[in-house]
């Protein structure tokens, strides 16, 4: 589904990413864990096409995605939810989750966007009983959920989901798990997910990816990785101190 090989992205004169090589399967979730300042947020930005980038980003085996800008990135269908939700707080649950639809084309002057919704309502019923509420006053789960139906709302492809569980009780976040699994398995939407919580995020996913310093330090299966004791270490930073 995407293939990237020899990343680097720079913020300024700055090399963050050092040659990154990196797969998300069609049908999978991909999770990539590691510590604050690891890279995980970095990598998202650079497939979005946030960020100065060298390298091949390749999706669908056919579309170069190095050089192109992120209105090209998401029309191709690679959606973004960004850490720390990003909502539009002054506009409601409905009206945040019929910006999702920006990109499409042929509207023909009605809403062809109904259906999608009623799937974003089934999937999050919290956001259909709150609706005509504005963003700003939803809880912090809730905001979560409604960034990611905007998201749903767009017809990916491919999903990214920034630390979705960042400052989310422990119930919420089991309960946005469970979701993002549903999202995989329901709707065959591959995604690519990164998340602190490397115990929960091993959990649901297929294969993972472990980042430190900008680079790759170890992948594989995430049912063999969750017994690793190496992930542990690398989640503390360990792994790279130690190699």
């Amino acid at each position: 589904m995407l293939q990237i090989k020899n990343l680097k992205a720079y913020y300024g004169p700055i090399q963050a990413l050092k040659g990154i090589d990196l797969e998300v399967e069609k049908g999978k979730i991909t999770c990539l864990i590691g510590c604050n300042g690891a890279g995980k947020t970095t990598l998202l930005k650079a497939i979005s096409g946030m960020l100065r980038r060298e390298g091949s980003i390749v999706l669908d085996g056919q579309v170069e995605l190095v050089n192109k800008p992120p209105r090209f990135v998401a029309r191709q269908g690679i959606i973004h939810v960004p850490e720390g939700r990003h909502i539009f707080p002054g506009l409601t649950v409905k009206e945040n989750l019929e910006t999702g639809t920006i990109n499409w084309h042929g509207f023909f002057g009605r809403k062809p966007y109904d259906r999608e919704l009623e799937e974003v309502y089934a999937l999050f019923p919290r956001l259909k009983e709150r609706q005509n509420q504005l963003g700003w006053s939803l809880s912090g789960g809730e905001q979560q959920m409604l960034a990611m139906g905007r998201a749903l709302m767009a017809r990916p492809k491919l999903l990214m989901l920034d630390e979705p569980s960042m400052g989310l009780a422990p119930l919420i976040i089991a309960e946005l798990f469970e979701k993002i699994k549903e999202i995989n398995t329901e709707q065959g939407i591959p995604i690519l997910l990164v998340e602190q919580n490397a115990r929960l995020a091993l959990e649901i996913s297929d294969y993972a990816y472990v980042i430190d310093g900008g680079r790759i330090i170890l992948s594989g299966p995430s049912a063999e990785l969750k017994h690793d004791p190496r992930v542990i270490d690398a989640y503390f930073g360990k792994f790279a101190q130690k190699h």
